[in-house]
């Protein structure tokens, strides 16, 4: 198995400069690009993607979405394009046992992230690689912005330079998978170690994982063979090297430090979270906005909400005696009305709502337990909220590492933890006055970055030469040229 050389790599042992870049609103008004927008999807990728994709269009750029069929209506009341992905590509994030029905019995660990980047993502690359080259013939776009996960993007990036292919701009919307020697591997949520001993460990830990997806290695080569694509190294650092431009969707004090990044990653902030001034709050509003005693909300997301005795369903019995008002969001219509077959019995602190649109809650909020999705937490980030996580599918893990790490929390290092280790991390939370002041100074930090006018400054900038769709990572590399058959 190859690797990306580490000739790829830029920077020494210093750490990137993250900084905002500034822009110039008056001069980007007049740059019109066209953008297509990929998104695999699962609402955690969609929304994201889309939350640009509207300001792209607002600053008056020629905008087409593609994505999932079940997506379409989201994508069009924004005033956007629609383009569906191929049935082959496609799948309803909220029935995943439907479309893959061994993804119940993939566990955790690598075999559950083996299932995805096999299954998920890898298996539905050339498809959607496909529909890219076919909607190029009549949308010539000048950038490409796609999720990290959307592999069929890949190809495009890898190949090579001729002034017609789009620029490509991957919108970081996990942590980082790249392999790192002052990283810990993605995928369990191990612990950051700075110095020397953390280097040692990492590098022997990068050897187990690359042993660990060899056969994984092995199906994705063989996919992108079949497009005449020659993966140079490791997925999941093509995943992150391989795009022109890879913009993690963070800021540099939620995101472990690396001095081996190559050139084209930056952290570009968190994305605003939408605006629910119009929405109607239900009778049990007063209690949030009482301020009385602290709230407490709890979520387990848009995807691994199927099973809501995993996190919901502890915080609520954990929290039963506590002077606290839970309010537990199930993110499905259906949500409550499941819950109360699991707890007929409801405690007179607690609350349980389908949807409630997380920026109204988090005003309130005192703490948020989740199990880690990062559009979650960095909403709460965003609000000066600190954390309880429980997480272990997924990039949860990694997310929840996170935030033990930046003292935004408490990383409970299980996805379905018992009710009194809810309780006693909310307690701990609610009594240590460091957790807030570390959310709240992720807050500030969040406030300081751009991250629609660091993209807008991309985007206009293909229009006029200077961005083109050159990797400055691979650049650096001998990736041996293709073409697809």
């Amino acid at each position: 198995m190859r690797r990306l050389p580490h000739a790829l790599y830029v920077g020494g042992d210093a750490v990137p400069d993250h900084r905002p870049v500034p822009q110039d609103p008056e001069h980007l008004e007049h740059l019109m690009a066209r953008v297509l927008f990929a998104a695999t999807p699962f609402h955690g990728h969609v929304t994201p993607l889309l939350t640009v994709a509207k300001e792209m269009k607002a600053r008056g750029h020629d905008v087409l979405f593609l994505t999932g069929a079940r997506f379409a209506a989201a994508v069009e009341s924004g005033g956007l394009r629609f383009e569906a992905l191929p049935e082959e590509a496609d799948f309803d994030d909220r029935r995943m046992s439907a479309a893959f029905p061994e993804f119940a019995e993939t566990g955790t660990g690598y075999d559950h992230h083996i299932f995805f980047w096999k299954r998920v993502f890898a298996d539905a690359a050339v498809a959607q690689y496909r529909r890219i080259q076919t909607l190029l013939e009549h949308f010539p776009a000048t950038a490409l912005v796609h999720d990290t996960v959307f592999l069929g993007a890949l190809p495009l990036s890898l190949r090579p330079p001729d002034g017609v292919r789009p620029a490509t701009i991957c919108l970081g919307v996990l942590p980082p998978m790249l392999l790192s020697d002052d990283v810990p591997p993605f995928g369990p949520g191990i612990p950051y170690l700075a110095g020397p001993e953390g280097r040692e460990r990492n590098r022997r830990l990068n050897a187990e994982t690359l042993e660990a997806y060899a056969g994984l290695q092995k199906d994705v080569v063989s996919v992108f063979a079949a497009i005449g694509c020659d993966l140079p190294g490791f997925v999941f650092d093509c995943a992150v090297v391989g795009p022109d431009h890879y913009l993690q969707l963070t800021v540099p004090g939620f995101e472990y430090p690396r001095s081996d990044a190559p050139a084209s990653f930056r952290c570009v902030g968190a994305l605003p979270q939408p605006s629910s001034e119009s929405f109607a709050p239900p009778r049990w509003w007063p209690e949030v906005t009482a301020a009385d005693r602290p709230v407490v909300a709890v979520t387990q997301g848009t995807l691994a909400n199927e099973d809501l005795s995993e996190l919901i369903l502890p915080t609520v019995r954990g929290l039963a005696a506590t002077d606290v008002t839970v309010v537990a969001v199930t993110a499905r219509p259906d949500g409550p009305e499941d819950f109360a077959r699991l707890l007929s019995d409801l405690p007179a602190n607690a609350v349980v709502a389908g949807y409630v649109p997380f920026d109204r809650l988090l005003r309130s909020a005192s703490v948020l337990v989740t199990n880690g999705g990062y559009g979650g937490v960095h909403a709460a980030l965003q609000n000066g909220v600190p954390l309880v996580v429980a997480g272990d599918t997924e990039d949860k893990p990694e997310v929840a590492a996170r935030v033990q790490w930046s003292g935004t929390g408490i990383d409970l290092r299980t996805g379905r933890p018992e009710p009194e280790q809810v309780r006693q991390a909310v307690v701990a939370v609610l009594g240590d006055a460091g957790h807030r002041a570390a959310a709240g100074r992720l807050r500030a930090e969040i406030a300081a970055f751009d991250p629609f006018g660091t993209v807008a400054g991309i985007v206009a900038g293909t229009t006029t030469g200077t961005t083109t769709g050159t990797s400055p990572a691979r650049e650096q590399a001998a990736v041996p040229p293709w073409g697809h058959r």
